[in-house]
């Protein structure tokens, strides 16, 4: 069986931490901010944890079984 490729996209967007899980960052950040309040645009710079319904499905992409 051939070598499982990496989804380019998915791999752009998602990073995987030491222990494993999946980090994300968040959306709604890259135009329209001037009716955002400064504490939702500050807070959307932080990366969050992927969802675990998810998880499954990017492990693949990335090329993880």
């Amino acid at each position: 069986m051939p070598k499982m490729k990496t989804h380019r996209g998915t791999a752009k967007r998602i990073r995987v931490t030491g222990s494993g899980k999946l980090v994300r960052a968040k959306a709604k950040h890259s135009h329209i901010l001037e009716k955002k309040s400064q504490k939702l645009k500050r807070n959307m710079r932080k990366e969050t944890v992927v969802a675990k319904s998810d998880v499954k499905v990017l492990k693949r992409g990335l090329g993880m079984r």
